[in-house]
């Protein structure tokens, strides 16, 4: 973004990071993030900001990049954001949805669009569901909810665990991670708001209580990642700071939907998350264990715009200071992250002397982004 404006001077955070997506990332990501020979979003640009239009094609990141453009769309902010999560929409369910003849999703596409990878994985489920919640919320199109509706059936026939919560995929793979059921919780609580139902109510419940039940360790005060068939943890614990912060934000999401008091474990899984902040950048590392130790000195973007959308959550639960500390952590990612000589594009991840360590523009993070930007403008203003 080059050297900060007056804007980011003045403290102004939120409207210098408004302004990024809306005349930087939404164009690139519509223009040269676009495929316009075959479909759909690309994965990746190269360092210049091209289409790297041979990369195969996640169905993760079409779900993602359907969600951002219908998010800028409900915003307000970039008036073909409809038009472009429609298009997304229609490609992904043409080329995605059940290509082989059963139900669900497949994995991974050539830029072609001939199936790669054909796993149904829940993960990929949980951002399919993500992105039609969100572009159900724009107009409530019937064609959309019944789409909604058929994901939902595929994953409750599918891939729900008779341990309780979702397997890792169809089939089922070892170990079980904390992540997918994250983002179910997500989008169940996304579902709700677009449609007022209030099974997606008792949805996020089920999640809410595998979280407290299983995935949360409440002496330690902390997230884990990895379980074994029935949800025991498999030791050394390994500790992602980013998922602590990501699902503070998310009980706060749980607690507008349904009253269900999260401070406790939001308090803490913010406290947790800030043992892992490096001295030098006060940027999160990418991981960690029990002991508050750093493990793995790289730093990745998403993890600093969970830090941000916790700390908006602490400001909306009226925490004094939080708003600042938002502030802060809004600031930190676009001074390392966002000044990418490719307008609109980022870095993806540092090791710990500041080194870029992913020459492409992964498609992946616009999702964080947008997403901590949108909590900011709505919380913060």
């Amino acid at each position: 973004m080059g050297s900060p404006s007056a804007a980011a001077d003045a403290g102004d955070i939120v409207a210098e990071l408004k302004s990024f997506i809306i005349e930087r990332s939404l164009p690139l990501w519509s223009g040269e993030g676009w495929d316009r020979t075959t479909g759909g979003f690309v994965d990746r640009l190269d360092a210049e900001g091209r289409a790297d239009r041979l990369a195969p094609r996640r169905t993760m990141v079409q779900a993602r990049q359907i969600y951002c453009f219908a998010k800028a769309a409900q915003m307000g902010w970039y008036a073909d954001g409809k038009e472009i999560a429609l298009r997304g929409l229609d490609h992904l369910l043409r080329k995605a949805k059940s290509p082989d003849g059963r139900p669900g999703f497949v994995h991974r596409l050539d830029a072609d669009g001939a199936v790669l990878d054909p796993r149904r994985d829940t993960y990929d489920h949980a951002f399919v569901l993500l992105a039609l919640a969100t572009v159900y919320s724009l107009d409530r199109d019937a064609q959309v909810r019944s789409e909604i509706d058929a994901v939902l059936s595929f994953v409750d026939t599918r891939l729900r665990s008779p341990h309780g919560g979702f397997a890792e995929g169809f089939p089922a793979t070892l170990p079980r991670r904390q992540n997918p059921q994250m983002h179910l919780f997500e989008a169940m609580i996304a579902l709700f708001d677009a449609t007022h139902d209030l099974s997606f109510q008792q949805r996020a419940g089920e999640f809410f209580g595998l979280f407290m039940a299983n995935l949360y360790d409440k002496q330690r005060q902390m997230l884990g990642e990895y379980f074994e068939e029935d949800w025991s943890k498999i030791e050394p614990v390994v500790v992602e700071p980013g998922h602590q912060a990501e699902w503070a934000w998310l009980l706060k999401g749980f607690e507008r939907i349904t009253g269900c008091p999260t401070g406790r474990p939001r308090g803490e899984l913010l406290a947790t998350a800030l043992r892992y902040q490096e001295a030098a950048t006060g940027c999160l590392a990418d991981l960690g264990d029990t002991a508050g130790n750093i493990t793995q000195h790289t730093r990745r973007l998403w993890p600093q715009t969970e830090i941000a959308k916790a700390w908006i959550a602490q400001a909306e639960s009226g925490e004094e200071g939080a708003a600042d500390k938002a502030r802060a952590a809004l600031a930190r990612l676009e001074r390392h992250y966002l000044r990418h000589p490719v307008a609109g594009g980022w870095y993806d991840q540092f090791d710990r002397d500041g080194t870029s360590l992913v020459a492409t523009l992964p498609a992946s993070s616009f999702y964080h982004v947008l997403c901590a930007v949108t909590e900011a403008e709505q919380v913060l203003g």
